[in-house]
């Protein structure tokens, strides 16, 4: 028989997560679609390789400009209100893409694409908070984030079909892609609106005695976080245990934007493969990745280890990189990949324990923000640098291996890093199965 406590996190699981992870499966496509459309939009529009990089990656500076406002202002007006109006902003902006006739518009657009879609990915962070006990925490964001390799296994075999519709209605295969992966996000505006609650306080579908226990054991672990660390909104900005985490999560999102946006132009280089096929390769790594995530979330969580289920997938993405930078048979390099995207997906959601461990009510919208500000500046620093390096070089080895290096920093600040499980309040909730 079910306990009180295994039915209320059953029934938030089983609310909540599916919807937020076809959110993010959507956001997370349109936001790296950029990858698949690289090739073919390039060519006809005549970018160089930092061109592309540069304007892919233009998008994450003013979302590190929009993260910490968007997430207050997530917090003032309720995650129903404002991830409808994010998703609605950013729908619009990805269509818009199809349109850009140069280097100039595609900036422009990838800059608004980055205000629009700011504080989505931090405010569910932030959501997730509102209702999981901390013992949960990992495997729920993992099943949040395993929408960002399925986004992938699944969009990149999709964005190949759409791709060879190239000359159809006189558009660009391109042109298509991002008409047609900006369309749900739109559409999933009201499903948003009518479905989301703002808070476990708006869930009616919960029992009184449901309700009641798991306001009892947030409020637990609120107060016990808070007299082990207690830290205001606006000195989480300027706390160095938080930037350094900015700098920790920057060493995950550099490798992972970096591939993300020029692995299908590397399979490319493989020679002779259609869109499909590259579509289907370039699934294989991130369908790894998706397995992986599950995994080691749970483990992190049985275990009650935070930090060293970080640092191993770290020094797995180091590895791999390094591999894969010197190798160029496709198939080893290609396993290298895989053994990078295994470190990739299994550290991002169990890296998210850490802020979490310390950091509460508005504190906790800003600091989150803030990590992720820092954090997804790699969006722009790895495209950007990688496409520089492989302009300059005429290859990607030692673009690869700059991406390797940002991993290597990760490492060293979490090892260095002290992590207080007490602040988690592990002993609050039972140990979940």
């Amino acid at each position: 028989m079910d306990t009180l406590e295994q039915r209320t996190i059953s029934k938030m699981s089983w609310r909540l997560l599916p919807l937020l992870m076809v959110c993010y499966f959507i956001a997370y496509l349109d936001r790296v679609n950029i990858g698949f459309a690289g090739a073919s939009m390039s060519k006809d529009l005549g970018f160089t390789a930092a061109v592309f990089g540069s304007a892919a990656g233009i998008f994450f500076l003013s979302y590190f400009l929009c993260e910490v406002p968007s997430n207050l202002a997530l917090e003032k007006f309720g995650a129903r209100k404002w991830i409808a109006r994010i998703m609605f902003t950013w729908g619009i902006l990805s269509a818009a893409q199809a349109w850009v006739g140069g280097a100039t518009s595609f900036n422009v657009v990838r800059f608004l694409l980055g205000i629009a879609e700011a504080g989505f990915f931090p405010g569910v962070i932030f959501y997730i908070t509102l209702w999981f006990p901390a013992a949960y925490r990992a495997r729920i964001v993992g099943w949040f984030m395993f929408a960002i390799p399925i986004s992938t296994v699944i969009g990149a075999p999709i964005s190949g079909f759409i791709l060879d519709m190239d000359g159809l209605g006189g558009m660009h295969g391109w042109q298509w892609l991002f008409i047609l992966e900006a369309l749900p996000a739109v559409l999933l505006t009201f499903v948003v609106l009518f479905y989301l609650p703002d808070g476990p306080q708006d869930a009616k579908w919960l029992s009184a005695d449901e309700r009641a226990w798991l306001d009892k054991t947030l409020t637990a672990e609120r107060q016990n976080r808070e007299s082990i660390h207690h830290i205001s909104w606006k000195q989480t900005l300027l706390n160095p245990k938080v930037i350094a985490l900015g700098f920790v999560y920057m060493g995950i999102t550099v490798p992972l934007y970096g591939l993300g946006f020029f692995l299908p132009q590397i399979i490319k280089g493989f020679g002779g493969l259609s869109n499909v096929q590259i579509g289907f390769i370039n699934a294989f790594p991130y369908l790894v990745g998706a397995i992986a995530m599950i995994f080691w979330t749970r483990g992190s969580d049985r275990m009650k280890e935070r930090k060293w289920f970080v640092q191993i997938p770290l020094l797995c993405i180091v590895a791999g990189l390094l591999i894969a930078a010197n190798t160029s048979a496709p198939v080893p390099k290609m396993a290298a990949v895989t053994l990078a995207a295994f470190g990739i997906f299994s550290a991002l959601p169990t890296f998210w324990t850490l802020p979490t461990a310390f950091l509460s009510g508005t504190a906790a919208a800003a600091g989150i923000a803030w990590i992720n500000s820092i954090g997804n500046l790699g969006g722009y620093i790895g495209p950007t640098i990688f496409g520089s390096l492989k302009d300059k070089m005429g290859n990607d080895v030692y673009a690869v291996m700059f991406l390797a290096s940002l991993a290597v920093v990760a490492f060293l600040l979490v090892l260095f890093m002290r992590h207080d499980s007490r602040a988690e309040g592990f002993e609050i909730t039972a140990q979940p199965r």
